[in-house]
């Protein structure tokens, strides 16, 4: 859960990588309780019986041909079962494993499609940073205004840049500077997501694209960005989700060499007897908020069909759920509660959200701050957000630190590009249904007056210790 009452969560430089916040929301199950897939059970126990290295290297080779346009992390997931039943295009069983011929093949060609690049990994001797360089792209060298390293293309229709600083810079209020709204700029922001320990910011202009990741360590903040006529998207789109899986800003030991085939993933015949599945296959998720120490609100569609349910370390019971999507969580036990300030009225439409959910950080569920924007259709409030399935029941608040709603749609899609949940649409019980469930068990909120916009950091700091991970077994 987010740290408890007297812990406090920063979005600084300093301490930031200890909270372990990744990129990715998890390819969870859907809303109801369904039976796991069986092929892909099989298919995940035979992909993690792989060393590490061999798991990430069969993801970044998929990048490269094409089939997988997430992040390189090793866990298998629906994204890499529907790589590789592509890749496989109708040989043999759409079973998601890679039989020892096919693995063959997308080396080879993932080889063939790098040399076609001039890829290779570089340490940066400006910046420190490791990353892979398309040279055949990107064949100009320079340094940039503040001492980074420029590469170009020819006609400079694209340019990767690192940059480097010392530690001291905020890496909250470099986020807000670079997705403040400039009125008089055509540009424009298509996706935005700030953690801890870094922040990732994408956009276009007229004629362009570009992509930004900054991120924070004990040396200081490191990152990369790359800009390019949108013309050249159909190419240049593809790189971007390789140097962006490339990308280590702190790295350790020596790189490795691009594309080095670490093992062999075995087929049927040689491979190591299945396991049993992870946890996560008899489990889906969902967020909840405390409204006292012993009740907690949640979207109903977080807990149906659960036959057990727990709410961070703690076991709920769901009561009968409300009209507006929402459902109380009874708490068994005692714990901590500090509670969120309700706001007065809820916000106007277009107002910028920041909402907190939880995603998948190595088999665990951990804490991460997303933006949304309200919207008020005549069906009822909406909430444009880069949510992923488990991450119903996201708290709302605004910039404020107040809340102001709770997601009560389940999240379906499991789709990533380069890496980052798509923006979309979903239903939020605003201010009035959470007051009048607030009305009809008895409870409050404190209330809270509108004050002075708050960072993303502070509006996530403020809401620490009120929301809670849900874990529901099915």
């Amino acid at each position: 859960m987010l740290p408890a009452r007297g812990t406090r969560l920063r979005i600084k430089p300093a301490g930031a990588a200890a909270l372990g916040l990744m990129l990715l929301a998890a390819s969870l199950s859907g809303a109801g309780a369904q039976a796991p897939n069986p092929q892909m059970v099989a298919a995940q126990a035979r992909f993690e019986a792989l060393p590490e290295p061999e798991r990430k290297a069969i993801q970044t080779d998929l990048i490269w041909t094409g089939q997988f346009n997430g992040a390189v992390s090793g866990s298998f997931g629906p994204l890499t079962f529907k790589a590789i039943n592509a890749l496989k295009g109708g040989r043999g069983p759409a079973d998601g494993i890679l039989a020892p011929t096919d693995r063959a093949a997308l080396a080879k060609a993932a080889q063939a499609a790098r040399d076609a690049a001039g890829f290779r990994l570089i340490d940066d001797d400006k910046t420190g940073v490791r990353i892979g360089i398309p040279g055949k792209l990107l064949p100009k060298r320079d340094v940039t205004p503040s001492g980074g390293s420029r590469w170009q293309s020819v006609d400079e229709k694209v340019t990767l840049d690192t940059s480097a600083s010392p530690p001291g810079d905020d890496l909250a209020a470099l986020f807000e500077k670079a997705t403040a709204v400039n009125p008089n700029s055509a540009r424009k922001i298509t996706y935005k997501l700030l953690r801890p320990d870094f922040f990732v910011v994408t956009g276009e202009t007229p004629t362009g694209r570009f992509y930004r990741r900054l991120s924070a360590g004990p040396q200081g903040l490191r990152g990369f960005s790359i800009g390019y006529d949108k013309a050249l998207a159909p190419t240049v789109d593809k790189l971007v989700i390789a140097i962006a899986a490339s990308f280590e800003p702190f790295p350790t030991g020596p790189a490795p060499v691009t594309g080095a085939p670490v093992a062999s993933a075995a087929g049927p015949a040689s491979a190591p007897p299945l396991t049993q599945p992870a946890a996560r296959s008899n489990e889906r998720y969902g967020v909840a908020i405390l409204l006292s120490d012993k009740v907690a609100l949640s979207a109903a569609a977080a807990v149906d069909g659960c036959r057990t349910l727990r709410a961070g370390n703690r076991t709920a019971r769901p009561r009968a759920k409300d009209a507006s999507g929402l459902i109380l969580l009874d708490l068994d036990g005692a714990g901590a509660a500090k509670l969120p300030a309700l706001a007065g009225q809820a916000p106007g439409a277009g107002d910028a959200l920041v909402l907190v959910a939880f995603g998948d950080d190595a088999g665990k569920r951990a804490a991460l701050a997303l933006p949304g924007q309200l919207a008020r259709p005549a069906s009822g409030a909406t909430v444009t957000a880069p949510l992923q399935p488990g991450q119903a029941g996201s708290p709302a608040f605004d910039r404020q630190g107040r809340l102001v709603g709770l997601v009560t749609a389940n999240p379906s899609d499991k789709q990533l590009v380069a890496g980052i949940a798509p923006q979309r649409a979903y239903a939020l019980a605003d201010v009035a249904a959470i007051q009048g469930v607030l009305s009809q068990a008895g409870l409050s909120l404190p209330p809270a007056a509108a004050g002075a916009e708050l960072s993303t950091g502070a509006v996530v700091e403020k809401a620490s210790g009120a929301v809670l991970p849900l874990v529901c077994g099915i």
